[in-house]
Formats: structure tokens, sequence, C-alpha cells
């Protein structure tokens, strides 16, 4: 029997384009999308900021250097967070209906400063009983350090837990932990998953 329904963040319940970041940097630096892509991308600054090595500050600073972007913190953080769009891929109505019922789990690879935004930004938030975050945990997904962080915050065992996570790596990192995990790929979908298992919202 399901105990803890646990959500990814990024493209389950907040749907995101990197390209809109790359965009918006573009003019500012004076490289194309495709170089900042290849910068950006050919270092492990990124990862090391969402597995909480490196201080919001610092990340920017390396970051602004790497790609000669003019920007301060504030500057940067309004261009970084603009991959976000406003409206969510679930509604709060399922996180609010779930919670009557079981303990309900974020589990997301993302950073200080993507973070910060999106609970400034977005209401389900409230609907969560712990918000599992790589950059917290000091592990990034699919490392089992951050599944079992997880299933200590679901307070029940592994088998008692239903993940869902749009990348087929991180389903697979959560089965070997023992969690029931599924690939999201829509809202119709999930909830066929939930209802196969028993899972009420309503």
């Amino acid at each position: 029997m399901i105990k803890t329904v646990i959500f990814d963040l990024g493209k389950v319940i907040v749907p995101f384009d990197f390209a809109r970041g790359y965009r918006a940097m573009e003019p500012l630096c004076g490289y194309p999308v495709a170089e900042i892509q290849k910068r950006i991308g050919s270092t492990d600054l990124v990862q090391r900021f969402e597995s909480g090595q490196v201080e919001p500050e610092d990340f920017v600073a390396q970051l602004c250097k790497q790609l000669e972007l003019p920007l301060n913190f504030e500057q940067f953080c309004d261009l970084w967070t603009c991959i976000f769009l406003p409206d969510t891929l679930l509604p709060d109505s399922l996180f609010e209906g779930l919670r009557k019922r079981y303990r309900v789990l974020l589990l997301s690879n993302t950073n200080a400063i993507h973070f910060a935004m999106l609970q400034r930004t977005y209401t389900f938030f409230q609907h969560f009983d712990h918000l599992v975050l790589s950059h917290k945990v000091g592990a990034l997904k699919p490392s089992p350090v951050i599944y079992r962080e997880a299933i200590a915050r679901a307070q029940c065992l592994p088998q008692e837990c239903f993940f869902t996570d749009d990348i087929p790596e991180y389903v697979e990192g959560a089965k070997r932990a023992g969690i029931d995990a599924v690939q999201f790929s829509n809202r119709e979908q999930l909830e066929e998953e939930l209802k196969a298992r028993g899972i009420r919202w309503d």
C-alpha cells in the first residue's frame, strides 16, 4: 500500500525551457546560443551548484566570467530564472487532495537561485510535507544518497513510496532504491498510474 507520493519538480510540476535563458544571454554576452550552451556544458559548474558545492554568489561570478556577462547578482538571477513557464503541468488540487491521505514529497535536482524564485512564484509548495532538494542534500539524482534521504523523509518503507520523474535515468535510480516509480509524460498518464495503485486525491 502506498503511503507517500513523491514528485519531481521540473517538467513534472513546473515546465521550463533552457533555451529561453540562452536567448536572453545572447545579446548580453555576444555569444550565439549554441556557444553559450557549449560553454556552460564544458564545465561541471552547474552540477556542483546543484549539489550545493558552490555558493550562489560564487556560481554567478564564475558563470558571468565564463560567458563574459556584464551582470550583477540580481540581474543574473532574473535572467537565470526566466526559463520557467507560468502555468504548471499539474494542478494544486491534485497535491491538496493527495495530502489528505498520504505524505507528499518533492524530490528535485535544483539550485538555490532557481528554488528561491520558484517558492516566490508558485503556490503548490504549501501542499508538500517535505522538500528533498539536491543542493540541500548534497547529492544529485540518480545518486542513491538523495533517494535514501527521500525515503527517510517519507517515514515508510521504500516500496510504500510512489515516485514520478520525467527523466528515465532518475526513475531507474528510484527503482534501484526500492521505490515504485514511473516516468512522467503528462497529467492524464500520471492520473492513470495513480488510479492503478489505488491512490486517491478526490
